[in-house]
């Protein structure tokens, strides 16, 4: 049998989104061991940590553009050549502080285009009855390569330098944009699969089947109407907080270990990686749970979305809640697991939902949806740091699990407020032709 087009795109899209955590994960591990090693202070490691999406965050919608106008291919690869470059040449040095705020921020700007593109290329490649474990699938090769980074990268900077982190990103970047350049393609008009459905007597009528056709390049983008669409904020609101628990954890769980459970990250061995191997899991889970219940039609498109999606946040809220309670490897381990794998749970609700009010313009609300949830990392990432670098200010300990509460207590509250938001607001209808 013929191995589908799509298939193909599907596979290539996880590892993209699996390289761009790698990379993600790699300077956080990176930058903070070497900015320990000269004692560099909380709130400016927040800050170089936090560039990245201050550049990220300036790339979503031209991303969502871009890929509307251009192709969600070419947007691809030019983003990944672009950061590749920029890991290969940009030396580490925490005591260059301009030159990493400026690699960072242009990192970030290139990783911006990334996610509008794949959502347009997955809208005009992918039917509708396969959305929701084709999109989990795509977006669990970034906890997959979270995980290995923090299995891999700790053990390769103990004994080749933080330094050589970056140069096997850049390798990573270059080999998967080779890759993309020789095996995707543009999009046919149709790739199906066989529809067990009443018999479909017109080309145009496959395609609506399919849903795998975008709105041609010269369409007017309906701006207002997405600005303004509440079930569009449902997803903004969720994003945003799916991304400030997600880069608050990925970015400082590293710190939390070190100097709230004085323990180093090269003594933990694989379980480190366990919270993002748990996304993995669970993400892909989320996708064939969707399916099953809309193509069974055991539950509308609607209802799935806020099932998943409620389930996955108010698990995960009262996880990060009880996070700094626990004072033992084993419990902080078992509880991030348990919070990020039900987030990721919940990407079966909000993160696919793109695609179902807007098939048509799914990079572009996936642009706006996703500047919010960069907009996260900027607060979130900074406003930790600079949490944590107050409570030293006051004299209060950070080996301390009260000093920590603030900082997991503020996105389990918000996971509870956005699950509320999308159980009122959502929908899984098409709203924009």
């Amino acid at each position: 049998m013929k191995f589908p087009k799509r298939y193909v795109i599907v596979l290539l899209t996880f590892i993209c989104t699996n390289v761009c955590y790698i990379e993600r994960v790699g300077f956080s591990i990176a930058y903070t061991v070497a900015a320990d090693a000269i004692g560099v202070n909380q709130a400016n490691k927040g800050m170089i940590l936090s560039m990245f999406y201050y550049g990220y965050v300036l790339s979503q919608i031209p991303g969502g553009w871009a890929a509307q106008r251009i192709g969600g291919r070419r947007v691809l690869l030019l983003s990944f050549v672009l950061w590749s470059l920029i890991c290969g040449l940009i030396p580490l040095d925490p005591k260059r502080e301009v030159i990493l705020v400026l690699s960072r921020l242009f990192v970030g700007v290139a990783q911006g285009f990334i996610f509008p593109a794949i959502h347009t290329v997955l809208a005009q490649w992918v039917p509708p009855q396969e959305r929701s474990r084709s999109v989990s699938l795509t977006t669990s090769g970034m906890y997959l390569g979270a995980a290995g980074g923090m299995l891999f990268f700790p053990s390769l900077v103990k004994h080749m330098g933080a330094q050589s982190v970056f140069f096997v990103e850049a390798v990573l970047g270059v080999a998967w944009s080779v890759i993309w350049l020789k095996f995707s393609s543009e999009p046919p008009r149709i790739d199906l699969p066989k529809v067990s459905m009443p018999k479909v007597a017109s080309r145009e009528k496959i395609k609506a089947q399919a849903g795998g056709v975008v709105a041609p390049r010269t369409v007017k983008i309906p701006w207002r109407r997405i600005i303004f669409s509440l079930p569009v904020w449902a997803i903004v609101v969720n994003n945003f907080t799916f991304h400030y628990a997600l880069y608050v954890l990925m970015n400082w769980l590293p710190t939390y270990f070190e100097l709230g459970l004085q323990l180093s990250l090269q003594d933990m061995g694989s379980s480190k990686m366990l919270p993002y191997f748990n996304m993995f899991i669970f993400s892909n889970i989320g996708g064939v749970v969707a399916d099953h219940l809309i193509t069974r039609r055991i539950l509308s498109i609607t209802k799935t979305r806020k099932l998943l999606n409620t389930i996955g946040f108010v698990v995960s809220a009262v996880a990060l809640m009880a996070l700094p309670l626990f004072r033992t490897p084993s419990g902080t381990v078992l509880c991030s697991s348990i919070s990020l794998g039900f987030l990721a749970l919940g990407r079966a609700g909000f993160a696919v939902n793109h695609m179902d009010v807007a098939p048509k313009f799914a990079g572009i609300v996936m642009g706006v949806s996703n500047t919010a949830g960069t907009l996260a990392g900027i607060v979130g990432v900074g406003l930790t740091g600079s949490i944590l670098e107050g409570a030293k200010a006051s004299n209060m300990d950070l080996t301390n699990s009260e000093t920590w509460k603030t900082v997991f207590f503020v996105p389990g509250y918000l996971c509870i407020f956005s699950s509320i938001i999308f159980l009122i607001f959502s929908t899984g209808e098409k709203i924009f032709e």
